[in-house]
């Protein structure tokens, strides 16, 4: 059995968010922070661990996570000792903390943890993202060691993207080891990423 836990954003998700949508309709549960608006990264993570050690021995866990999110999975999986309770995670938007624009508004962010995944994630990047490059966001897919999926030009792949549940981002999510996504889902397909030099 799997436990799926939804990893929002800096400001949370609304309810037309593929996030909540997908809380509504299957029942996953939102890792809840003390505060969405003023995020301190210590505290988020301390969030996500207790989440994750709530989860029963007998249940793996998956984890669905948007923008800030992603950047919270990467920052708890380097400090965490439960990390092998998780199966998979879906990365969708990360948002690029490291921005001058951005960092001075979440200053506890920077700098992003870019070390390898100790499980599987597939991570979804859009081309006209307004918080993250595309080049940026396959920066990171690298360094986590994530399967990059090309989504095309849909924003912050929000509920601003008229995804609505997105029912293409929730089969990402049930496919592990990840997949490539059939061109009838919308998106444009799975990039092979080169490896860094050693």
């Amino acid at each position: 059995m799997q436990k799926t836990l939804i990893l929002p954003g800096w400001k949370n998700s609304g309810p037309l968010h593929w996030q909540s949508l997908w809380e509504a309709q299957y029942g996953y549960q939102r890792v809840q922070q003390h505060d969405w608006l003023r995020p301190l990264r210590g505290d988020w993570i301390i969030q996500l661990e207790e989440a994750v050690l709530a989860v029963p021995a007998h249940q793996t866990v998956r984890l669905a996570a948007h923008s800030l999110g992603c950047i919270l999975i990467a920052a708890w999986a380097g400090v965490s000792r439960s990390t092998h309770r998780v199966a998979g995670a879906l990365l969708v938007a990360p948002g690029d903390v490291e921005r001058p624009d951005v960092r001075d508004m979440l200053p506890s962010w920077s700098p992003i943890a870019l070390q390898k995944l100790p499980f599987a994630s597939t991570l979804v990047a859009s081309h006209d993202d307004p918080f993250c490059t595309y080049e940026r966001a396959a920066h990171l897919a690298r360094a986590w060691g994530s399967q990059l999926q090309d989504i095309g030009a849909r924003g912050h792949i929000n509920s601003d993207s008229g995804l609505g549940a997105w029912p293409e981002g929730h089969v990402l999510l049930q496919q592990w080891p990840p997949a490539p996504v059939a061109a009838s889902f919308g998106l444009t397909g799975v990039v092979a990423l080169p490896q860094p030099m050693a």
